[in-house]
């Protein structure tokens, strides 16, 4: 334990999420080293970043404006919404230069053991979206884990009745990896997410 701010920086700094008590102390430690000018500009940004980013008020990604660039781009396709859980998914999915819809970002995913349940998250105005009918197909892009999956189940039992397809991200066995070191889950969804080969 340490005197006053010191510790308040270590104790603020492993309230973020993936920081430990040894990684909150190393960063304050870094930080008390560190040049004036530097954590003024680190303490710069950090308000800079609350005073201006904000959500988009159509798919809830971080944004500058009212809506992100990507709902203001015409060349999007509006039938089309990927639904994730966080704005870092929509990054993830941009860098394919696979998808040319929209996104929807839930702000999390269904998690009864951390108090987190549908009226938490954007579902409301996921639906919402859909009253036009542009909405065709909506692609649930949730984490492959018990809460992304758990997310996916209420959602497709949602949509479903809407009239719009629904589909989810196939998920399996990563390039370059070793059969042997593969969970049973993981395994599984390979064998559901097989495609046959054309000769």
């Amino acid at each position: 334990m340490y005197e006053g701010p010191v510790q308040d920086l270590i104790d603020e700094l492993g309230r973020l999420p993936g920081i430990g008590p040894k990684s909150a102390q190393r960063i304050a430690f870094h930080i008390l080293a560190a040049d004036p000018d530097d954590i003024r500009k680190l303490a710069d940004i950090l308000i800079e970043v609350k005073s201006k980013v904000k959500f988009c008020e159509t798919c809830f990604n971080v944004s500058e404006d009212d809506q992100c660039r990507i709902c203001r781009d015409p060349r999007r396709d509006p039938a089309l919404i990927c639904v994730v859980e966080e704005s870092k998914d929509v990054v993830a999915i941009e860098r394919t230069r696979e998808f040319r819809g929209r996104y929807h970002v839930l702000g999390g995913a269904i998690s009864p053991i951390d108090g987190i349940g549908p009226g938490d998250l954007k579902i409301r105005e996921l639906c919402e979206r859909l009253a036009d009918g542009t909405v065709v197909e909506i692609i649930l892009a949730t984490d492959p884990n018990l809460e992304g999956e758990a997310t996916a189940t209420y959602l497709s039992r949602l949509l479903l009745p809407m009239g719009v397809k629904v589909s989810r991200l196939a998920s399996g066995l990563p390039v370059g990896g070793d059969l042997e070191y593969a969970d049973e889950v993981t395994l599984g969804r390979a064998f559901e997410g097989r495609r046959y080969v054309n000769a």
